[in-house]
């Protein structure tokens, strides 16, 4: 059974930081593209980054750009099967769940077109 485990939300003030984790299972997904997504309420579910299985290709929407960071190990051989949001710099408006998903290739992940998708966890930063 294929599983996305998101860890690591909470609450925080504005300028604090969080970590999320992502650990996939129930499948190689050492050739596959992994990211993030978040949805406020009321509002869709937006991306915020994305990151090729072999790691060094890395993308991120506007808001993210500068504050959050997307990590996950991976090389020639393949990419490991945790991805990491290192966010900083929070403000209220980061406040939503926040998705892992994994698809096969990063274009996907960025158009929301992931194959799996994880329960989520809830980040909330408040002023």
């Amino acid at each position: 059974q294929v599983q996305l485990a998101e860890t690591g939300g909470g609450s925080v003030q504005v300028g604090g930081s969080l970590r999320l984790s992502c650990v996939a299972s129930g499948r190689d997904f050492s050739r596959w593209a992994m990211g993030w997504f978040r949805q406020a309420p009321g509002k869709e579910r937006e991306y915020v980054a994305g990151v090729t299985w072999y790691a060094t290709n890395k993308e991120y929407a506007d808001f993210a750009k500068g504050r959050f960071t997307i990590s996950r190990d991976g090389g020639t051989d393949g990419g490991s099967n945790t991805v990491f949001l290192q966010m900083n710099n929070l403000i209220p408006e980061d406040t939503a769940v926040y998705y892992c998903t994994a698809a096969e290739t990063v274009a996907k992940v960025k158009r929301g077109a992931g194959d799996y998708w994880g329960q989520g966890t809830q980040v909330t930063v408040s002023s």
